[in-house]
Parts: C-alpha cells; sequence; structure tokens
C-alpha cells in the first residue's frame, strides 16, 4: 500500500466511522429527531455498523485501522513504524470531516435542540440556556458519568485492549496490514459488545481520532448555546487507548505470536 493510499483509505473510513456513529448520537439526542429517545442499544448498534461499513468502504485502500490504537498496536506488532503518521493523519481529518458531516445532516435538529424559543425567551443566562437545551457535546465526543480520572482512564485503557485483541487475533488479513472481510465483521460484533458491556462509565471511545477529531469540530462549529468542549477532560479518550493498544499488541507478542 502506497503512502497516498494509506491515507486516502483511512480518510475516507474515518469519516464513515464517524458520520454513521456521530450520527446515531445525533439522532438519539436531538429534538425533531425521529429518532429521539431511542437510547442506548440503537447507540451501540449504530456504533457496530458503523464500523462494518466504515471498514468494507477503506480495507481496499488502507487496510481499515480506523484507529490510532489499532494502528500503533499494528506497528508494536510487526516493529514497522513508516507509515504510522500517515495512519494518524488520515484518521484525524477523516474523524473531523465525519463530525462536520453530522452538523450538516442534522443542521435543523441542532437547531430546534439549541435555539428553541422557550430556552432563548424563559432563560437569560448563557449557563442556564446551555443546561435546559441539553449539552450536544455528547453527539460529538465522549464524556464520563462520574468523573473519576483513574477511573475513566482504566475504563478507556480495559475497552481498548479487548478491541485490539479481537483485531490482532482474528481480525487482520494474510497480508498482516488490516481487517480482512471476515475481520471487519468480527470488530463490528466485538465493537457493539464492548458498548454494551464497558460503555456505561465513560461512553467508549476506544478510539483517540473518533474522539479527539469530533471534539475539535465542536469546539469549531458556530453551535448557539452548545456548551464547552470539556477539554480537561479530553487527554483521557486520547491517552487511554492509546495504552491500551500498546498493552494489547505486548500480550499479543507474549501470549500469541
Amino acid at each position: 500500500m502506497s503512502s497516498s493510499d494509506i491515507f486516502i483509505g483511512e480518510t475516507i473510513g474515518t469519516a464513515i466511522l464517524i458520520l454513521l456513529g456521530g450520527g446515531v448520537c445525533a439522532a438519539v439526542t436531538l429534538k425533531a429527531s425521529k429518532a429521539r429517545g431511542a437510547g442506548w442499544l440503537a447507540i451501540t448498534f449504530g456504533w457496530g455498523f458503523a464500523v462494518l461499513t466504515a471498514v468494507y468502504t477503506s480495507a481496499p485502500l488502507s487496510g481499515a485501522h480506523l484507529n490510532p490504537a489499532v494502528t500503533l498496536a499494528i506497528a508494536i506488532k510487526d516493529d514497522a513504524w513508516n507509515n504510522v503518521l500517515t495512519y494518524w493523519s488520515g484518521q484525524l481529518l477523516g474523524a473531523m470531516i465525519g463530525a462536520a458531516l453530522v452538523w450538516v445532516a442534522y443542521y435543523g435538529q441542532f437547531r430546534a435542540h439549541l435555539t428553541d424559543d422557550k430556552i432563548v425567551g424563559d432563560v437569560k443566562s448563557v449557563e442556564a440556556r446551555e443546561a435546559k437545551a441539553g449539552p450536544v457535546l455528547g453527539v460529538f465526543s465522549t464524556g464520563p458519568e462520574v468523573r473519576v480520572v483513574w477511573q475513566n482512564l482504566a475504563t478507556e485503557i480495559i475497552g481498548t485492549v479487548v478491541l485490539v485483541l479481537a483485531v490482532l487475533t482474528q481480525g487482520l488479513n494474510d497480508s498482516g496490514k488490516g481487517l480482512g472481510t471476515l475481520g471487519a465483521l468480527i470488530t463490528a460484533l466485538v465493537v457493539v459488545s464492548i458498548g454494551l458491556s464497558l460503555g456505561g462509565p465513560t461512553g467508549y471511545a476506544i478510539n483517540p481520532a473518533r474522539d479527539l477529531g469530533p471534539r475539535i469540530v465542536h469546539a469549531l462549529l458556530p453551535l448557539p448555546n452548545k456548551g464547552g468542549s470539556d477539554w480537561t477532560y479530553a487527554w483521557i479518550p486520547v491517552a487511554g487507548p492509546l495504552i491500551g493498544g500498546a498493552l494489547a499488541a505486548g500480550l499479543y507478542n507474549v501470549a500469541f505470536a
């Protein structure tokens, strides 16, 4: 695979991942959405299908890493570091594009959610309007239900170890470069499982690009009453998955290689 193929494949694949994954979060969260209130099952299966679609689309070009933690783990496993920055760059750009497309697709719903006449007219302070409207950061990125730093970090590490071990043990194609056809389905189901079992504490980022790219977009978009981007928490869904990916690669090399 050439560097250009890798960059294009990861950009397209991660954009699709975030468009569909962030899209289900928007569908469940925002006012005037037909899926409003559909709940956690809809979100977890929506993200699983997003992974499936993104992998099948991008695998021919880049091997469909779609996740800096997966790229790091494969680099450690194979001691091959040449294209790590290319993968990461495409993943971050794709995540930002996908998040921006969610905003476009749900533009009217964002406006209905954040500029409702009752919210704007009845509540004068910005902070009170944000609270009454309901935060939309969760459409873009993750956050903890209970803010305990060590637990939040540990949850992201544990979830990512599960994901990356699944990729390394049964999700790689013959060339060892990325996810094969069967691996796409397996990984999608693993993501659903992680969401159902381990997603409750932090929203299961398990992917630094999935969280950081959309968080940047949230900070930049002209959304009224949108609330803050919670940058004090933002390091956890970046550091946790990278640590988890490295641990999974080390475990793979000890136990499976």
